[in-house]
């Protein structure tokens, strides 16, 4: 047996033997989407995505993972990756970290690894793998295969990170297709009501009652009265007369001022 069945990453422990060798071919079989028409990805629209842009897309399993997070990038073109033109090859560097950075931003998440195996479909694609933080069993190349082992994580949390993920790639273009989870809740059928509350709120109705005022009359200030006029002072001028203060009535709220007796002069 290799060396790495005893590294303590390998997943897998006991008696194991090695499959023998088998010859190689004369010609491969062609992959899968080696024909554009034929190409699954190529034919996805971009709803089964979680997050899009002119040139990129992102997706991921149709079901939770043992990992935090397994995404695959993916080009709109159908191209391999040696088929890449300058513009593309330089863009999936940046996509690269990009979307390395989103998944690793994600709480629990300590690396994430990349990897470009592309014997299965034609069409360019790109894995990203979250390892857990903490997990150190599960570093290096083995990642991939503990990811079918360990237990899948709860549908809401592996949902959310793919919201959190699409949200943080948005930030720089395209459109993030997933969403978070919705809350799940339910109404009751019917609703209950209690004797006591119903009382209680009845003698508290009939208490703010009895602080209800009467009429108007009982929120507004009695009449103001003016004051009396006084003789000036003869070794002064006499001060222009003042316009008389309003009194308020009780019975239809206008203002009506008091009659003003002329005084006489000498």
């Amino acid at each position: 047996m290799p060396d790495f069945t005893r590294w303590p990453s390998f997943p897998f422990e006991g008696d194991m033997r090695v499959k023998p060798l088998a010859a190689p071919v004369e010609v491969e079989p062609p992959r899968s989407g080696e024909d554009a028409a034929d190409c699954v990805a190529c034919n996805t629209p971009d709803d089964a995505y979680i997050w899009v842009s002119e040139r990129w897309r992102v997706r991921a399993m149709d079901r939770p993972t043992g990992l935090p997070m397994v995404l695959i990038l993916e080009c709109r073109s159908h191209l391999d990756l040696g088929d890449l033109p300058n513009l593309l090859a330089a863009e999936l560097g940046v996509m690269t970290v990009r979307l390395e950075r989103a998944i690793r931003s994600l709480d629990g998440v300590a690396r994430v690894h990349v990897n470009r195996w592309g014997d299965g479909s034609a069409h360019l694609h790109l894995w990203f793998l979250a390892r857990p933080y903490g997990r150190l069993q599960l570093r290096g190349t083995f990642l991939s295969l503990w990811d079918d082992i360990l237990p899948v994580i709860p549908e809401p949390q592996w949902r959310e990170n793919l919201a959190l993920v699409a949200a943080w790639l948005a930030e720089f273009g395209g459109q993030a297709i997933a969403e978070p989870p919705h809350i799940q809740w339910e109404a009751p059928s019917t609703i209950a009501y209690s004797p006591t509350a119903n009382s209680s709120q009845s003698a508290s109705e009939d208490r703010a009652d009895d602080l209800r005022p009467a009429t108007l009359g009982d929120i507004q200030p009695e009449a103001i009265k003016p004051e009396p006029a006084t003789k000036p002072d003869a070794a002064t001028k006499p001060e222009t007369a003042t316009k008389p203060s309003p009194s308020i009535t009780a019975d239809n709220g206008n203002l009506n001022y008091p009659a003003v007796q002329p005084q006489a002069t000498t």
